[in-house]
């Protein structure tokens, strides 16, 4: 039987969502929960990976399981056995066909700038810039990045292609604390991080909005901006 389960985890308990050799990870957590259910080891996919400090409200996975077991029992047994570092939300049977990850239409994440005074409390949870942003232009250099593009510039890593689509580029200030919420069908290795270091530059007024859009018809990172740290990352959501 297959079951697609959302969770959500602290990132900054782990060294991000894919198992590694000798790290703590959130895969490598919830198959030990699920082997411990299911007797034999289980492998979970992911809807997409999240690095080191970056956090979830809504990850999916997909796995099998041999016991027959229903949804609201498994989220039971599961959140009894997880590190408290992660939970589970909900759980559902699929069909034996659904692929976390390739089934995914939209993904929503969340960048946090701290640009009020300097919080120690927020440091696993915000990015600490402690300056003022210029939020005008900011948002309209993100306009730049809207559409389907070839984001080789804002992309960490080789790849086949930098294809992909960013939809929607929200960016608001509650009190000191910048919102900047990006939904696009998928994103790339340090994608977002890419493109709010790059947001930053232009806040900062080291660059214009129209270098934005520069950078991305070039294909390159033109005026070395800075990969924005992993902690202010939220992966909100995931649609279907």
């Amino acid at each position: 039987m297959r079951f697609l389960a959302s969770i959500r985890y602290d990132g900054s308990n782990f060294y991000g969502f894919q198992k590694l050799k000798d790290k703590k990870t959130v895969q490598e957590e919830v198959e030990k929960a699920l082997k411990k259910i299911n007797k034999k080891k289980v492998f979970i996919k992911g809807a997409g990976r999240t690095d080191r400090k970056v956090h979830a409200y809504n990850q999916m996975v997909h796995f099998d399981l041999d016991i027959n077991i229903s949804p609201e029992s498994l989220k039971k047994a599961m959140n009894s056995s997880l590190d408290k570092g992660i939970y589970v939300n909900n759980i559902k049977v699929v069909n034996n066909n659904f692929h976390s990850r390739f089934k995914v239409k939209r993904k929503i994440y969340e960048y946090k700038i701290n640009i009020g005074e300097y919080d120690p409390i927020l440091n696993n949870y915000t990015y600490n810039y402690n300056k003022i942003l210029n939020i005008k232009k900011m948002k309209q250099a993100s306009k730049y990045l809207l559409g389907y593009n070839s984001y080789d510039a804002y992309v960490c890593g080789k790849r086949e292609h930098y294809n992909t689509a960013v939809y929607k580029i929200k960016i608001k200030k509650k009190k000191n604390i910048i919102h900047i919420n990006f939904v696009g069908k998928n994103f790339y290795q340090y994608m977002v991080r890419n493109m709010v270091g790059s947001l930053i530059m232009v806040g900062e007024e080291k660059i214009k909005p129209i270098c934005i859009k520069e950078m991305l018809d070039k294909k390159e990172n033109l005026y070395n901006y800075s990969n924005a740290p992993a902690q202010g990352l939220y992966l909100l959501n995931i649609k279907y």
